[in-house]
């Protein structure tokens, strides 16, 4: 990951990933990136399973760059989830052609679910959305950004 690695042209249409370790949560922006769909999460299997379903979903929908949620903890340190994270977009960098980018997730999972009580969804349906409503948070906060984005590097140097 080269932190000096920015780009102020994104290029659109935007696919973000909030991984999890049973489903990642999927959210894509319109090819101007103005407007950000949630899309059904997809179930976490292995990594050629989660590779294949990624690839699937960039071709159909067009995707020219990925953002995958990094979930450092609250005081911006790298806990186990966010080195999973940053190996496994390390991991889609080699093998997609696509820029693929880490964000920031911190508390986007609380947020994503503030958001869908206030839409009225139903508690039974929370857990079901939850994962692609935080996914749509991080591409939403990948794209207002005004901060340096993180390209990840398909070589980790840590």
């Amino acid at each position: 990951m080269n932190s000096n690695d920015v780009t102020d042209s994104i290029r659109a249409p935007v696919l973000a990933l909030d991984l999890g370790s049973k489903r990642v949560g999927v959210a894509v922006s319109d090819s101007l990136s103005i407007s950000i769909n949630r899309l059904a999460a997809i179930q976490r299997t292995n990594w050629k399973q989660l590779l294949r379903d990624v690839e699937k979903l960039a071709l159909r929908l067009d995707a020219q760059t990925l953002v995958i949620g990094l979930p450092l903890k609250l005081d911006g340190s790298l806990g186990d989830a966010a080195l999973a994270a940053r190996q496994t977009a390390s991991k889609f960098a080699r093998s997609l052609r696509l820029p693929v980018y880490l964000q920031d997730e911190r508390l986007s999972s609380a947020q994503a679910e503030q958001n869908l009580r206030e839409a009225g969804v139903r508690a039974e349906d929370i857990g079901k959305q939850l994962d692609s409503e935080a996914a749509a948070l991080i591409l939403r906060d990948f794209l207002a950004s005004d901060q340096e984005r993180l390209l990840v590097s398909p070589h980790l140097s840590d």
